[in-house]
């Protein structure tokens, strides 16, 4: 069984390999968008080859539209940047300009990926697929505030909840591991923020939860042992 789902993975590679390398991309980048899309398609267990093979094209379409999105906007926010005959208002005025085309441009393609992914897996397997494209900072962040602050309330926790789902869908469209936590990170200060006014006191949570966690690891240690 194992052997066959790594011939199955072997394939997914030889086909995005080929695919992309028809587009000129950068080889180090084909490598590791086929990586990732890998990652993401093996976890979803579609026990169908032939899905994994469409589900995995349309990620990785994904992949190379925004890069090349990206890509455009960096390359003439460079020139802006490089021209000294602008002033440097004018300069800013035309890079806002250039990154609102470009975040309407990549708001446009999400949206068009998202109804691509539906066509071909179930909202639980595209929630996956969101996870995947953002490293599970999603599931990760959401327990370790149900850790911290165990006396959460459902509102309290639903609110923290959706404002990391929304955290996620920007971050998805991320051109960088840095970029897509700036997104959660960004949320998490909105979080935090409510919290507060909840009448948390996140500093002493936080140092309480971090005790209770060595605590833990303590524990382990000590039972291992026996």
């Amino acid at each position: 069984m194992k052997l066959i789902k790594n011939i199955g993975v072997l394939m997914m590679f030889l086909v995005f390999g080929s695919n992309i390398a028809q587009q000129h991309l950068d080889p180090e980048y084909v490598k590791v968008t086929n990586e990732r899309v890998a990652k993401i398609v093996t976890k979803l267990d579609l026990k169908n080859e032939a899905k994994e093979k469409v589900v995995s094209n349309i990620i990785a379409q994904q992949f190379r539209d925004l890069t090349e999105i990206q890509d455009g906007r960096d390359a003439e926010i460079k020139k802006v940047k490089e021209d000294t005959s602008l002033v440097k208002e004018k300069q800013n005025e035309k890079i806002d300009k250039l990154k609102a085309k470009a975040d309407e441009s990549i708001a446009k393609l999400h949206k068009s990926y998202i109804k691509k992914l539906g066509k071909e897996l179930s909202e639980d397997k595209i929630t996956e697929v969101k996870d995947g494209m953002t490293y599970g900072v999603l599931p990760i962040t959401v327990a370790g505030y149900n850790d911290m602050l165990p006396n959460l309330t459902a509102e309290q926790k639903d609110y923290i909840y959706k404002a990391l789902v929304e955290a996620r869908e920007y971050a998805m469209d991320a051109g960088s591991s840095k970029e897509k936590h700036g997104w959660f990170g960004k949320y998490k200060g909105r979080i935090n923020n409510y919290l507060s006014k909840q009448g948390y006191d996140l500093n002493k949570e936080s140092a309480d939860w971090h005790k209770r966690i060595e605590e833990r690891e303590k524990a382990k240690d000590s039972t291992a042992k026996e």
